[in-house]
């Protein structure tokens, strides 16, 4: 037998259920109101404070507290009253003046805003003009750069190229292949000052130059392993030796499709008659200024960042030692680069971007 204070019935409309189920699911609402949303939720399944209470892991008295309050102010009393506090100093028309300021005009004496010269602008404080860029995304001292391929045939060769990643044909491999050209070997001028506690590594900003070097490097697509050499140059008659290293290194039976891009080494006539002696091995062209698609640029990304930028090179041939050590610790345990995006969705998240850019107003 029941005791205690009888509880008043608890009803929802169907618009009061769809928004409480969304606070209680949604990830970006606050975890506070999402907890009172389910109290909400489960008294009206007819739920006694109590059960709630140990389902929710909170005390009996919490769950009668928001329940009285949305009995009461129905979906308005879930929410946070105001706090005590200084009221507002910025208006909303000052915030939107900043925010047009900063994305229609620039200033007289520079070619984006600062804090420092928004502030002045619109007799601001610095710390306020923060908080509006940090609250609306602008950061006006940063610029990105795109390329779009104006390749006539850029849907159907996506299309190829990311389908050899995604499903690679049998009895065939599928190689990365491009040169990294003029690649230097530097030394600096006066010995590095090695890290210490409280001291980063420190070298001289001007260097000596002993040479450069071209690096051929063919990428497994599915084991991330690599076939490379360097040379001197980089001419047609060197990446033609590079295929017949490539051939040489793998085994007859297999297929060999090669993805490279459309500098003119790759279509000389020595590399037509080079592959008309070998049939077994074809080439797929990227798009124009479409470099991200071959995954070799990747693994070239990964050569300069651990070994290159900060590398010292006496000479061409220590250069060329290092590189290939690299290639030789790479296949020890090679890591390939997974591709994920269909061709569909590559070509649709550029048509959002085109379409965004011409609606742009610019």
């Amino acid at each position: 037998m029941r005791t205690g204070r009888p509880m008043p019935p608890l009803t929802l409309t169907p618009a009061e259920q769809e928004t409480l189920a969304a606070w209680a699911r949604r990830r970006t609402t606050a975890q506070a109101l999402a907890l009172r949303a389910r109290m909400i939720l489960a008294s009206a399944q007819g739920g006694a404070n109590k059960a709630i209470a140990v389902e929710l892991r909170v005390k009996k008295q919490t769950v009668g507290k928001w329940r009285a309050r949305f009995l009461a102010r129905r979906l308005d009393g879930l929410l946070d009253e105001p706090r005590p506090g200084a009221p507002r100093t910025i208006t909303d028309a000052q915030v939107e003046r900043v925010v047009t300021l900063t994305l229609e005009s620039q200033p007289a004496d520079a070619t984006h805003w600062s804090t420092r010269s928004m502030a002045k602008t619109v007799g601001m404080s610095q710390t306020a003009i923060s908080r509006i860029w940090r609250a609306f995304a602008l950061q006006p001292h940063r610029v990105e750069t795109f390329k779009l391929s104006q390749d006539p045939l850029f849907i159907e060769k996506v299309r190829d190229i990311v389908g050899l990643y995604l499903t690679p044909p049998d009895k065939a491999l599928v190689l990365c292949v491009d040169e990294k050209s003029q690649i230097q070997a530097l030394d600096r001028t006066q010995p590095l000052l090695p890290l210490r506690p409280g001291q980063a590594e420190r070298r001289t900003h001007d260097y000596t130059r002993h040479g450069t070097t071209t690096l051929f490097a063919a990428l497994d697509a599915k084991t991330g392993a690599v076939i490379g050499e360097c040379r001197r140059r980089h001419r047609a008659v060197d990446f033609r030796k590079f295929l017949d290293t490539v051939d040489a290194a793998v085994p007859a039976e297999l297929t060999l499709h090669l993805i490279v891009d459309n500098a003119s080494t790759h279509k000389a006539p020595t590399i037509r008659r080079w592959l008309l002696r070998h049939p077994r091995v074809q080439l797929h062209f990227t798009p124009t200024s479409a470099s991200w698609i071959n995954l070799v640029e990747r693994w070239f990304a990964t050569l300069t960042e651990k070994q290159l930028r900060r590398g010292v090179h006496r000479s061409t041939r220590e250069l060329e030692a290092a590189i290939r050590h690299y290639i030789d610790l790479n296949n020890t345990t090679p890591k390939p680069f997974i591709w994920t995006k269909t061709a569909d969705e590559i070509l649709a998240s550029v048509a959002r971007f085109c379409h965004r850019i011409s609606n742009s107003g610019h």
